[in-house]
């Protein structure tokens, strides 16, 4: 069984100070909540970029200042900008942090309902042309999936020279408008993907540590942070996203599953050699 990755994701588009406070919003703020979470055991930064006010941004130059000051601090770490954004945004504006030479970034891999008149559009001409912007950037894609036809719609492509392997894909549960993160969803998208390919799983809200546990004993790898999950526990607001990072690793721990640094997380998604001139 390969190593425990860790991905933290700090931020999102949509959590607030009112909600937690410790959701960062300037440069400053993010780049101690990834340096935090880093030392805690996050392997990989899922990075969204914020306005001081709190606005989300897919500014190129917000994420430029933002990813050096990062790698200032932490300069092994994966970082794994969302190009998702914010619900409204269109295909170049996504894009804009792809034009970084960074190694990952998401790529969503359908439309959902988001609550309320909140639809998260991404038809299959957007994913075909994610996936060929990030391909002609050496870029690996995260799949992004919210539900099975999202997984459907990864292998077709797959199968149509759109989507190239290694495939690393990410089931994200409990998203209002998604499937729910039962333990019968995990299990039902886990065997819908072809064997040789890796997964992350993050687990929205109170799904978030059942999952991460599921995850562990099956041999996948944990998405965790402040974008998905508020709370350490029914309640208690989390203190930070290493709080959370902290609470995974300990979950690894009770059925020994090591944590992966970076260097080892970038051999088992088989992404190309870390080389520093190549980033930023």
């Amino acid at each position: 069984m390969d190593k425990l990755i860790i991905t933290c994701a700090i931020s999102g588009a949509e959590v607030t100070k009112e909600d937690n406070p410790f959701v960062p919003y300037t440069i400053d703020e993010t780049v101690e909540q990834a340096y935090q979470a880093y030392l805690a055991g996050a392997a990989i930064v899922h990075l969204h970029v914020r306005n001081d006010d709190g606005t989300p941004t897919q500014s190129k130059a917000r994420y430029e200042t933002v990813i050096k000051k990062i790698r200032e601090k932490c300069n092994d770490v994966i970082i794994q900008p969302s190009t998702g954004g914010a619900v409204g945004m269109d295909r170049d504006e996504r894009l804009q942090p792809t034009e970084l030479g960074i190694e990952m970034a998401t790529l969503d891999c359908g439309t959902l309902n988001f609550g309320g008149d909140d639809v998260f559009i991404n038809t299959e001409n957007d994913i075909k042309y994610f996936a060929n912007i990030m391909h002609e950037r050496s870029i690996l894609p995260e799949l992004e999936c919210f539900e099975k036809g999202h997984i459907d719609m990864v292998l077709r492509l797959h199968k149509k020279g759109f989507i190239y392997d290694p495939m690393h894909f990410s089931f994200v549960l409990g998203v209002n408008g998604g499937m729910t993160g039962e333990t019968r969803d995990f299990y039902f998208l886990r065997e819908s993907i072809p064997m040789s390919c890796t997964y992350s799983v993050a687990g929205i809200g109170r799904f978030e540590f059942s999952l991460a546990e599921l995850a562990i004993k099956d041999g996948g790898h944990v998405r965790v942070g402040l974008e998905d999950n508020l709370y350490i526990e029914k309640g208690v607001l989390a203190q930070g996203n290493q709080e959370l990072v902290k609470k995974v690793c300990e979950i690894a721990k009770k059925y020994n599953r090591e944590v992966a640094t970076p260097k080892e997380a970038r051999q088992i998604l088989k992404l190309k050699e870390f080389n520093h001139e190549n980033i930023l």
